[in-house]
């Protein structure tokens, strides 16, 4: 049996001992291998395709992990997880107990830092360069690959500020220039470096990268000619250097990032220079497989399930999202409030904020990977007579909580934060699992939020917040596709009652999607003779009146929620009943305070007890547990 190329790659060295003339032919195995794999188990394909030449040429002039290679963002390393010998684990990428999505620790040690979150990796480098330099060691390299959009970040240009100021303390700096983060890239920095690809030369550039390198052969005929016409990369004809060069980083490019040997005469160049450089690589989102160069949305940024590797299109409809619910009542309440406007941080489509700007153009402003500036900005446009709609993935709005706490709500400003991907999010890991909002948000004065358990929740809660005037509010929802409507059997005060059984024992309280399974939990506690009232809060903050009066006649209260347990709507349950002088005991089923692994979000939820069965026998015995001990007080 033959053994391709890139089985014969169990570990960088093997990478440099191939031929120069062998190279092309690695690329398009990868590239093939990436497409195969990627259709069969969903994950981050766009941004790895567009890397492969790139990540050959680090580690075929870079010793890791000695050096130190750092990705920002995570999701373009998956070459670097195949040129490191984990080629036999992407059959189970970003499944349980399978290869993660980003880089891990726990899976190799040529991976440093398990990010995913943007614009953070040059600070990572700032720290790693200093302390080499401090433990004599400075002829390790620590090398950044860092995507264009992740230099939208502030934080990107605070460590840069540091890197740029010690001159003989080396840094490479590795753009990878695409033009693109999930969206197009937004914002100067960006118009600066796209200013490089309208220009005559660089089309010339990009027509020989477009017609002369090597496919994979999922889409023809694959191409094993090198292209050597850009050894020394492009810095004789262009010269886009000056804004970094005037902060103080030694500039080489621009690159043909999909010129392997130019990639690698750079960095060597790079490597020998002993301070911090800045390597600038043209590359193209998707390179090599037509459906992903064509796709105008995100260049298959990132397929959640597994499609046809012909044609790139999803084999299983998933069914209508609470993305799509969200964006579908935004435009219509777009259509009757001209002041309602959108913020999106780099993700107009995957936010829902795309179909909302198609229908009003100037109404939707990507300030890119920046979710600082995003709710400052928010602030500004409030302050100016506007109702921002601030739509970014709950884990990303842990970035901008001082921004939220001090310049939104200490203004009393109307913003609304729109937090998809809330919870439990599955395949991308412990970075993006949004577990985090309900306990940090408890702590900012006068915010309030709402978690919408179904698809006609979702709109009523949404219109509900923006018209909130005086303050900031808040909508989370899970990723994926809703559920069928939770129809409610009664009110208590704001409160939906989902289901009313027999006496006054257990006041369960669902947050948000965990209603659906509180209704679950019910049936199995009235098999078990215990009265059940669930109840759906729909504004969990702040915790309503009506709640505590319920409390007070019932001899449980159990919260159910899919956020930390550690300061979420449980604890703040807990606290409005002992501010009351209600001394109903409180019982909060949500989430360890831990960082869980990437699974399946029903896999999850199953490992952290959060299912009917689970909770129900958990009610049952604290129900006992709390007779028992009513029984053996002394009569009065």
């Amino acid at each position: 049996m033959t053994v391709t190329l890139l089985e014969s790659i169990r570990d960088p060295r093997d990478l440099k001992r191939l031929d120069v003339s062998e190279l092309p032919q690695l690329a398009a195995e990868i590239r093939d291998f990436l497409v195969g794999s990627v259709s069969r188990t969903g994950g981050h394909l766009g941004p790895n395709l567009g890397a492969v030449e790139l990540t050959v040429a680090l580690h075929r002039v870079f010793d890791s992990p000695r050096d130190r290679i750092l990705f920002d963002t995570g999701h373009q390393a998956y070459v670097h997880k195949m040129l490191t010998g984990r080629q036999d684990g992407f059959d189970a990428l970003r499944k349980k107990g399978g290869l993660s999505g980003y880089p891990s620790q726990m899976e190799s040690e040529h991976d440093i830092i398990e990010n995913s979150h943007a614009s953070t990796s040059l600070s990572y480098a700032d720290g790693l360069a200093k302390a080499f330099q401090l433990r004599g060691e400075s002829d390790r390299a620590v090398v950044v690959v860092v995507g264009d959009g992740a230099l939208t970040g502030g934080m990107a240009w605070e460590a840069l500020n540091n890197i740029a100021a010690a001159k003989d303390r080396p840094v490479i700096i590795v753009v990878n220039d695409n033009g693109r983060s999930y969206a197009p890239t937004a914002g100067g920095l960006a118009e600066h470096l796209a200013a490089l690809r309208v220009s005559q030369s660089y089309e010339q550039v990009l027509d020989l990268v477009k017609s002369a390198l090597t496919r994979t052969p999922l889409v023809g005929s694959p191409l094993y000619e090198t292209l050597h016409g850009i050894k020394k990369g492009l810095k004789d004809i262009i010269q886009p250097q000056a804004l970094f060069e005037d902060l103080g980083l030694k500039y080489l490019g621009p690159v043909d990032g999909h010129d392997e040997q130019a990639v690698e005469w750079a960095l060597q160049r790079a490597r020998n220079f002993g301070g911090p450089v800045l390597v600038h690589c043209i590359t193209r989102k998707g390179f090599g497989y037509a459906p992903a160069e064509n796709d105008e949305k995100d260049c298959l940024h990132s397929p959640s399930s597994a499609f046809d590797p012909a044609t790139g299109k999803p084999l299983a409809s998933s069914g209508t999202g609470w993305t799509k619910v969200f964006s579908e009542e935004l435009i219509a309440i777009g259509a009757e409030r001209p002041d309602i406007v959108g913020i999106t941080a780099a993700m107009p489509h995957d936010t829902g904020l795309a179909a909302f700007q198609a229908a009003y153009p100037d109404r939707v402003f990507d300030v890119g990977i920046a979710e600082q500036h995003a709710v400052t900005s928010a602030a500004g446009l409030a302050l100016g007579g506007m109702h921002p709609v601030v739509a970014v993935y709950a884990t990303f709005l842990n970035r901008a909580f001082d921004q939220v706490l001090m310049d939104v709500a200490l203004h009393r400003l109307p913003v609304t934060f729109v937090l998809d991907r809330a919870g439990v999010t599955g395949p991308d890991g412990p970075s993006h699992h949004g577990m985090w909002d309900l306990s940090i948000l408890q702590v900012v004065p006068g915010l309030r939020i709402a978690t919408p358990r179904d698809g006609d929740r979702l709109r009523e809660l949404l219109r509900e917040a923006v018209d909130v005037t005086d303050g900031p509010t808040v909508i989370r929802f899970p990723r994926g596709a809703v559920g069928d409507d939770v129809p409610a059997v009664g009110t208590l005060g704001p409160m939906d009652v989902l289901r009313r059984e027999g006496n006054e024992d257990v006041l369960l309280v669902g947050v948000g999607p965990m209603s659906a399974t509180c209704v679950q939990v019910a049936d199995r506690l009235v098999d078990q003779g215990i009265g059940v009232t669930v109840v759906d809060p729909r504004w969990v903050k702040p915790v309503d009146t009506a709640l505590v009066s319920a409390a007070r006649g019932h001899r449980l209260v159990a919260v159910v929620e899919d956020g930390g347990r550690v300061g979420g709507v449980g604890s703040a349950v807990a606290q409005a009943l002992r501010d009351a002088d209600v001394d109903t005991p409180v019982r909060t089923c949500g989430l360890p305070q831990r960082f869980l692994d990437h699974a399946k979000r029903d896999e999850i939820l199953v490992d952290v007890g959060l299912t009917s069965q689970d909770l129900a026998r958990d009610i049952v015995e604290a129900v006992a547990r709390r007779a028992h001990v009513l029984e053996e007080q002394p009569a009065e």
